[in-house]
Order: C-alpha cells, then structure tokens, then sequence
C-alpha cells in the first residue's frame, strides 16, 4: 500500500506547481513583450534627441581644428560663418581645406587693410575740413554733385529703354555644375562688374540670365551681392534655355575654344558668354555646350591684333562686356581690345618691329628666363605668322 502512495502523492503535489508555472511563463511573455515596445519607443526617442545635435557636434569639432591650426601658426580667419565652416568641411582633402582657409584669411586681411585705408581717407577730409573752417578759405569747387539720384535715373532710364529696343546679350547660368562654391563666388563678381558696366554705358545691352535656378548657388551669391536691389534689377532673369527664346540662326556662342574667329560685330546677332570661372581651365566646355544645341560659335580675334605672349586666351566676364560695348559704339578692335589686361600680350601687331622685339625680349628675360637666341626664334614664329594672317 505504501509503494502505491508515494506516486500519488507525487501527482498530487507535483500537478499544481505546473500549472501555477505554466501561468507565470504566459504572464512573463506579456511582460517583456510590453518591456521589448517600451524600450524601442525609448531607443526611438532617443535617437531623435541625439540626431539633432549632431550636425552641431561636427561644427564645434571643425571650430575646435580651426582654434588648433591657429595655435599652430598656421592662416586660419579669426572669424568665419556657418557657411563658410560648412564649405570648410566638405572640402574633399587635407590641402583643400588648408587652401580654402588661406582663402578666407586673405580675404579678411584684404578687408581689414581696405577698412583701414577708408578710415585713414575720412580722418585727412576731416582735418583739411577743419583748416579749412579755421582759415576760413572759400570752397575750390562751388558746384553741387548731381551723381546720387539725377545720374541713377539716366541710367535706369537708358536700360529701361534697352530692355524694349536694345540688342539681347545673353549669360548661360548652366555651369554651375562644373565649378565649386569659390568659383561661382568669383563668377558672379564679374558678372555684377558687367552688368555696372553695361547700366554705365550709353546704349546698353538687354541682358538676359537664361538657365537661372531659384536656390542655386549663383541666386545665393547673387543675394548676397545685391540684397534688397536684386528684384529691382533691369534685366531679364529665366530658367529656360536660349534656344527655346530666340531663333537659333541669330545666336553665336563666344568661347575662346571656337576655331571661327570673329571679324565684326552684328548688331542683329545674340552673343552669348558663358557664365564660368575655371581655376583649371576646362577646355572645350563652353565649345561642347555649343555644338550640343547646333549653335555657332566665334572667338575674339586676339592672335590677330595682338602679339600674345603666354597664359590661356581666357578673358573675364567683365572684360567681355567692356569689350563687346565699345565693339558696339565704335567698331574699332584696337579700341576694344585694350580691356585685355597688359600682362597677357606685349603690343599691338601694328606697331614697329624693333619696339615688340624690345619688349618681348624683356618679358621673357624677366618671367620666362630665356636666352636671347630662343628669344628671336620666338619671335620670328610669332611675327611671321601676324603677317601670314594679314
């Protein structure tokens, strides 16, 4: 009987505690199911909370490399936006970023000198003002300055009317692609000169900024520049392409890489100038750009009336503009043509033989540090090729 007993008694003791394990395994399953969801809405939040100030972590790292540098001894700005520090940082390597620095250091030392020189201008007009009111001298100069609103008016005035009747000059804003921010910077000063230039002058082109992107680094740049006025400007601002504005038998592409050189100016033509600014020097973009809409094109005839010396037959916006408005008032390419800066050619072709010889010899004695005989081999090429184009 007792052998019977002890199995019973087995069942009997051993059969709650299952069942009571049994419900504790559901219940912790309910539990950490609801743990598992708690600690993933927590992870979630989380990362939300660190995803925000991250970005600011990687600025006060790049701030702290900057301070760094600086204890270095090296030319680091002592003041430097967001912008710039973002520029900073998507530099691709170690010597971009130190030239991208240097940048901004000569710039804010050119800054502090032209403030310093204005500063030193206001302080001489204000003492040759006071002994002046001292000595009491009369005035050298009775008459009034009539620049400020009179002048502005006639210029408005002048490129109003160009904006109806004047010849189209179109900048292609499609380059943006191939330069970086520093480029595009450098791009739209010169085209700030050009379009100064043009409001200045007495018959005014109609300018037209075609392939013009809202949000693009040439609209910030051009913001920046021009602030409250860049609405009120006298020009014709697009996101469509020349072609698809004017008729393409009346457009000429001018690129320095264009095998058609240009004789005279037509005033029923559009000239196009490309919008670009290439440190590398890109051969063959704008000419590319060009022949991918079935375009002509022409350059400036600068072999022919210039005895080149050395660099890229490159000119700025700027320069082009001067260049182009005095075709335009005169016809004269000698005349226009002396906006091409003085260091890229040594004279005229027309001018005496022995004078270019002279001058050539001493430029390249000084730049190149060539030998006299290489010097009249060089020479003799170039004039003999002048006279073949003749």
């Amino acid at each position: 009987m007792k052998q019977d007993l002890y199995p019973l008694s087995r069942t009997l003791i051993l059969s709650p505690c299952l069942k009571e394990d049994n419900s504790r395994s559901s219940s912790e399953k309910v539990d950490l199911d609801a743990w598992k969801e708690v600690m993933k809405s927590g992870s979630q939040e989380v990362s939300e909370t660190v995803s925000e100030p991250k970005e600011l972590s990687t600025l006060a790292a790049a701030r702290e490399t900057l301070e760094l540098w600086r204890l270095v001894g090296r030319p680091v700005p002592e003041n430097i936006s967001e912008e710039q520090l973002k520029a900073f940082m998507e530099c691709p390597s170690k010597s971009a970023k130190r030239k991208y620095l240097k940048y901004l250091h000569l710039k804010e030392l050119y800054k502090k000198n032209s403030k310093r020189k204005m500063d030193e201008k206001r302080e001489r007009r204000l003492e040759t003002q006071e002994r002046a009111s001292e000595t009491q001298e009369p005035k050298k100069n009775p008459f009034v300055c009539l620049w400020s609103s009179s002048m502005d008016k006639t210029y408005n005035w002048r490129v109003a009317q160009s904006m109806i009747f004047g010849q189209p000059l179109v900048f292609d804003m499609s380059y943006e692609r191939y330069m970086s921010a520093r480029e595009v910077a450098n791009a739209v000063r010169q085209i700030v000169l050009s379009e100064g230039c043009n409001r200045r002058s007495v018959d005014p082109f109609h300018i037209h900024f075609c392939n013009f992107k809202d949000d693009s680094l040439y609209h910030k740049e051009f913001i920046k520049h021009y602030r409250g006025a860049w609405d009120k400007l006298l020009i014709t601002v697009t996101d469509q392409c020349y072609t698809d504005i004017f008729p393409k038998d009346k457009l000429i592409y001018l690129t320095a890489d264009s095998p058609k050189v240009m004789k005279t100016f037509d005033h029923d033509k559009i000239y196009i100038v490309g919008s670009m600014v290439d440190k590398s020097i890109k051969t063959g973009v704008s000419l590319a750009q060009a022949k991918r809409l079935g375009l002509e094109t022409a350059a400036l005839p600068l072999e022919k009336y210039l005895l080149w010396n050395c660099g890229a037959k490159n000119l700025t916006m700027d320069q082009m503009m001067q260049i182009l408005l005095t075709l335009k008032d005169t016809g004269d390419w000698k005349k226009a043509l002396e906006f091409v800066p003085k260091r890229k050619y040594c004279g005229f072709v027309n001018k005496p033989m022995h004078e270019l010889k002279k001058a050539l010899n001493l430029v390249n004695v000084l730049k190149l540090g060539k030998r006299p005989e290489e010097l009249q081999k060089q020479f003799a090429n170039n004039y003999s090729k002048r006279l073949t184009q003749k």
